[in-house]
């Protein structure tokens, strides 16, 4: 499980960077509740710049998360310290090795003297609380939490990319390895509706609760440009009251949007 320093749970609902948000996504988010705060690297200057003041008064209470795509150490620790003084931090949270993928050499991560490796002995002098990994890759994915050597995935999951239901989110469960899904509105296109479906069209917070109805899911990540879309994503925190009656109906909608998939970035990881 992911806690604060003072060992309170996470709010389901995370914010994440979005390189064009507008000023005041972050307070307005932070003061509806969400305490779980991510960007992939500094290429977010609101989120970061924002996020800064709002740490000095609540370290304690808020979960900061970033990582890098880098598998150089020195390149990686450089990046870690550039942060902790960017955010005036001693610690940061969550630390993720972004984007593992077939590319990748995988003793490169996971074997001795490694990246994860790395990253543990960080969390043993204090400078980070978790090791993480983001992959798009199930078969990765499954390897990842198997391992041993994580303790938070951040995987790929919404109504459209289910295939993390077969193997991914019930490894995770087993290995008691929380998971943080991203692109639960399938970058917009859930919103949107398709041309043969009759039925209505799910909003943003139809979105998130839909993610985070799988038990092995714990934070549902948003990354909206506006405080109007942050508003609407909110919702996602009131609850899921009538998620149950309208799973097989979002699940025959996901179906049908997944089916026209519209580049290859969307089906090269079914």
């Amino acid at each position: 499980m992911i806690t604060t320093l003072l060992n309170e749970p996470i709010q389901p609902l995370g914010l994440a960077g979005n390189p064009n948000m507008e000023e005041g996504c972050v307070t307005t988010a932070y003061e509806a509740g969400v305490n779980y705060f991510f960007f992939y690297n500094q290429s977010y200057p609101i989120l970061i710049k924002e996020l800064a003041p709002l740490l000095a008064d609540n370290r304690e209470s808020l979960v900061v998360a970033t990582g890098s795509e880098s598998r150089n150490l020195k390149t990686l620790r450089v990046y870690l310290d550039e942060i902790r003084r960017q955010l005036g931090v001693d610690t940061v949270d969550i630390f993720y090795a972004e984007y593992v993928s077939p590319g990748d050499d995988m003793e490169t991560l996971l074997g001795a003297g490694g990246v994860f490796d790395e990253f543990h002995r960080w969390k043993t002098e204090g400078l980070i609380r978790y090791v993480g990994a983001t992959t798009h890759n199930r078969p990765m994915g499954v390897e990842l939490v198997e391992s041993g050597c994580i303790d938070v995935l951040m995987h790929r999951y919404n109504m459209a990319h289910r295939g993390a239901e077969e193997l991914v989110l019930p490894a995770a469960l087993n290995a008691e390895i929380p998971v943080v899904a991203f692109t639960c509105t399938r970058w917009g296109s859930l919103l949107k509706g398709h041309q043969d479906w009759d039925g209505p069209v799910p909003t943003a917070a139809d979105c998130y609760q839909y993610v985070l109805h799988h038990p092995a899911v714990h934070i549902a990540l948003t990354a909206p440009a506006t405080r109007a879309e942050l508003a609407e994503n909110l919702i996602a925190l009131k609850g899921a009251d009538h998620l149950s009656q309208n799973l097989p109906l979002w699940e025959a909608y996901g179906k049908l949007v997944y089916g026209d998939g519209t580049d290859a970035f969307e089906t090269q990881w079914p």
